[in-house]
């Protein structure tokens, strides 16, 4: 599971109304037939239309400054495996997305008027896409990009020679772009992979929308609080503050396996990722301790991150990593993480 939470951008195409964003995710209906749709929906009701989904949001923002955030944006990307697991994507996604929600609230160390932030208080619309394109930051791109660019400078020169330019063989340079073509070492369908073409597999995933005020448009909840929990002074009054995002994460799996049944290997958890990233040598002997096949498929589900497993040597008995090689791996992973290829 690969979880982002995103402010909205102040400074850009979205700065004082969620309409850009909402427009950007009605891009898979543009092709749709009517009764093919996929609507917004929120906690209790399906079938919301953009309109509203603009109106309720850009109204719901009392007290905010012109330099704040209005909204938040949150994306859920689940594995390949764990969409394996789902028997309905639109449904089953859209159950889990109202379960989040509430882990979501669950993580805000805030108090409305004496109690603690419910699900109730949260004003937020969501929508399932069901497809991905590849973007500029996965490892597939920027793997395949010096090949790339050979294949743009050939064909450059073919242009010039027939233009009368310059002088040359063609045909050479044409075999020489099929074979860069060939060589490339991410490819789809025999294709090598570029910027923009759609992705193979099952792509479900959820985009969120949060306003940050809350549904009786008084109080400000802001999941990009420095504050994981903590109390300040206002007005003469110890007033909690803070939104934690290492147990929404947490929460957001655990709440995945509940409602579908999903064995969760080590490798997929968000401990896994936070072990990993503080103390590699660590997380290198977990795995090596996980029973055989628990620790196979640990392997493959990190080999997904494009990473070159294979060429490394890892002893299943006692972890003597060198450090350049762990500086390395760690390397890969965290772009690996940041391109969502992988993450929690």
């Amino acid at each position: 599971m690969y979880i982002t939470i995103t402010k909205q951008k102040t400074d850009g195409n979205f700065a004082q109304s969620v309409a850009d964003f909402v427009a950007y995710l009605e891009k898979e209906n543009q092709h749709r037939s009517m009764d093919d749709l996929e609507h917004f929906f929120d906690q209790y009701g399906d079938g919301i239309s953009k309109e509203e989904v603009i109106q309720e949001i850009d109204g719901n923002t009392s007290k905010l400054k012109k330099t704040e955030p209005k909204f938040y944006s949150i994306t859920v990307n689940p594995s390949a495996f764990e969409l394996k697991r789902l028997q309905n994507p639109s449904q089953n996604l859209k159950e889990y997305t109202r379960d989040l929600m509430k882990d979501y609230a669950a993580a805000f160390n805030r108090e409305i008027n004496g109690r603690a932030v419910t699900i109730d208080d949260i004003k937020y619309f969501a929508k399932i896409e069901h497809h991905r394109t590849f973007k500029g930051t996965d490892h597939q791109i920027r793997e395949n990009q010096p090949y790339a660019t050979k294949i743009l400078e050939l064909k450059k020169q073919i242009r010039n020679i027939e233009q009368g330019k310059a002088q040359g063989d063609i045909a050479k340079l044409l075999r020489d772009i099929a074979r860069l073509e060939r060589e490339a070492p991410h490819q789809q369908n025999g294709q090598r992979i570029v910027q923009g073409m759609a992705k193979q597999g099952p792509q479900h995933h959820i985009h969120i929308i949060v306003s940050r005020k809350d549904m009786s448009n008084s109080f400000s909840l802001s999941p990009g609080s420095k504050y994981k929990s903590s109390e300040t002074i206002f007005n003469g009054k110890a007033v909690k503050r803070g939104f934690d995002r290492d147990k929404f994460f947490s929460s957001s799996e655990k709440t995945f396996d509940k409602l579908f049944g999903y064995h969760r290997n080590y490798a997929e958890t968000y401990q896994a990722r936070k072990t990993f990233i503080n103390n590699p040598k660590q997380f290198f002997s977990i795995l090596s301790g996980l029973p055989t096949n628990e620790k196979n498929l640990a392997f493959k589900l990190l080999r997904k991150t494009g990473i070159d497993y294979p060429v490394m040597n890892i002893p299943t008995n006692k972890v003597q990593l060198a450090l350049k090689t762990l500086q390395r791996l760690k390397k890969g992973l965290d772009k690996a993480i940041q391109s969502g290829s992988i993450g929690i």
